[in-house]
């Protein structure tokens, strides 16, 4: 690391002279005391803390400096200082002014970035480097020395701006900030499934001695291991998510963003955060040394990292992150489709698996129906291996399709909604006898305001060209259930749903010109200022109903 021995002295200087101003306790004049305080107070926000940890903002290309001094009176002064990169590889320095001292340390783990300077290296001038490090990884150096000293810490940031954390501690017998992690700190993967993977760790000692206030915490990611707590931190914030102030996640409440899902289930707070690069996980679960993620992605590579969390400071230490990658998806089984003959299919939408439907024609001609019953579907059709249909189908869709006898098609339904959605599916050669009855223009319910009472709503519908039947359905629901119904509502689901005493009426209804195919309903005996969802079904001649879009109305509270 290169620097200027100029900017160590000009601090050095005015540092020893600012700590022995202050330490001096004879007589002064009034303002030699006020220089030597002002002097100590300037340099004080350079002084790294002792047994605290600080957060460090570096600046790209530009070395910070904090200092530290060891007292004098102990024959051996031990310290340890803990660096944590928070983002990208940094380069840090320990240098001491070194008098008469004679010194002694050690990196507390190898590692080939890490370069030590012996006491036998001693500088022409006064200072002298113990330590240098490159790299992002958590690195904690332990020295001790005999006499009285001046320390720098000099950190550099080459890439990009960023912060990390330094803790520097002279009292290494009365335990440490960060959890102690054990003797072999590796994640074992015990389990790999198509959605789900089984991990284990050894259990921290912290645990062991205070399990009231350590916990385990789990991040889950599709781009690769995190070093640090703060590194994974600051990687989630960089893909423009915003997290809780820890992913120690204590369980008091906060406020999550829109994009962030919290789950809480027996004793376990998992947090899922969506962002272009993927879906990132934290969960905490206690004490607990054994876990299996699930719902991930079949054929997906995921990494792995264990923090040992200490909830009383936030303090962590990382284990050795892991990766696995989950089982293939197996071959969708496919469901022969017969003639004439209706099934009704329910997607997943979490798992957005494809649904798959095949059919070998035994005519030139046939036609597929789609009623969408619930959610949103896409629907792909292949003929023989080659598309023939591909759409987000709503409402009731027909595919009239020609070809060869013995033709294969493939029909694959997927939801396109997180929900679950559902559809129902009929292939028939006989598309001159409609399953389902001829349907107007629109499927909406009209209610006018201005025909509205205390009692009473007007409501029209279109009809068709066809006489049928139309029975209509009330119910009387809560403001906060407008959302659930109207969202929840079956539309494959007939009257035979619904309880006897919501049944208003029944009426059959035609008109050739398709201009005054439209009927109105005056419903009477409601109650003032109530909310009553309606409904409308309309019977073909095979007897399957079609339902109208449900319609919300809310009679006057005071006529």
């Amino acid at each position: 690391l290169k620097m200027s021995w100029f900017w160590f002295y000009l601090p050095l200087h005015l540092l020893m002279a600012a700590c022995l101003c202050h330490s001096i306790k004879a007589p002064t004049t009034s303002s030699q005391q006020s220089f030597k305080t002002d002097l100590f107070n300037f340099y004080h926000s350079l002084m790294l803390a002792d047994g605290k940890e600080t957060t460090v903002h570096l600046l790209k290309d530009i070395p910070k400096r904090y200092y530290f001094v060891l007292e004098e009176g102990r024959a051996l002064a031990p310290f340890t200082i803990t660096v944590t990169p928070c983002d990208v590889p940094i380069e840090w320095s320990i240098l001491v002014h070194k008098a008469s001292a004679s010194f002694l340390g050690k990196a507390a783990r190898g590692d080939h970035d890490t370069e030590e300077v012996s006491k036998s290296q001693k500088a022409p001038s006064m200072v002298s480097t113990i330590f240098n490090y490159k790299g992002n990884s958590v690195e904690t150096y332990m020295g001790m020395s005999s006499h009285s000293a001046l320390y720098m810490l000099e950190f550099l940031s080459t890439e990009r701006d960023t912060h990390i954390t330094v803790y520097l501690t002279t009292d290494t017998t009365s335990g440490q900030l960060y959890p102690e992690l054990p003797v072999d700190p590796r994640i074992d993967v015990i389990g790999i499934g198509h959605t789900t993977v089984t991990l284990t760790w050894k259990h921290s000692p912290s645990v062991l001695q205070h399990r009231e206030n350590i916990q385990y915490c789990l991040l889950v990611n599709e781009k690769h291991n995190y070093k640090s707590l703060c590194a994974a931190e600051t990687a989630i914030r960089s893909s423009g998510m915003k997290l809780p102030p820890t992913l120690a996640l204590s369980l008091s409440p906060y406020l999550l963003e829109p994009q962030q899902v919290m789950i809480l289930s027996n004793s376990e707070l998992s947090i899922i955060n969506k962002a272009s690069s993927g879906e990132v996980r934290q969960i905490c679960m206690g004490t607990k040394n054994t876990y299996t993620v699930l719902n991930l992605s079949p054929s997906t590579q995921y990494y792995f990292d264990v923090f040992i969390v200490n909830l009383l400071t936030n303090a962590s230490a990382a284990y050795t992150g892991t990766f696995a990658r989950t089982l293939e998806e197996p071959e969708p089984k496919v469901t022969e489709l017969k003639d004439g003959k209706v099934i009704q299919v329910v997607l997943d939408g979490k798992k957005q698996k494809f649904y798959s439907l095949q059919y070998q024609a035994r005519h030139k001609k046939i036609q597929f129906t789609f009623q969408l019953c619930r959610g949103q579907v896409r629907v792909h059709i292949t003929k023989n291996g080659k598309t023939v249909a591909l759409e987000n189908i709503s409402g009731l869709r027909y595919f009239l399709l020609k070809g060869k006898l013995l033709d294969t098609y493939l029909v694959q339904l997927r939801s396109t909604e997180e929900s679950n959605s559902s559809v129902k599916v009929q292939v028939s050669p006989h598309f001159h006898k409609p399953l389902f009855p001829l349907l107007p223009e629109s499927l909406k319910i009209k209610s006018f305001s201005k025909l509205r009472t205390c009692n009473s709503v007007t409501i029209a519908w279109l009809g068709t060209q066809e006489e049928s039947k139309y029975c209509v359905y009330k119910k009387r629901i809560e403001e906060d259930q407008v959302w659930m119904e109207l969202r929840s509502a079956d539309r494959c689901s007939g009257p035979e749903s619904r309880h006897k005493s919501e049944k208003v009426l029944c009426k059959y209804f035609y008109d050739i010109n398709l201009q005054r195919a439209v009927t109105t309903e005056t419903i009477k005996g409601l109650d003032a200022g109530t909310l009553y969802l309606f409904d409308v079904y309309l019977f073909g001649p095979s007897g399957i109903p079609v339902r109208y879009h449900s319609k919300v109305v809310k009679t006057r509270k005071k006529c």
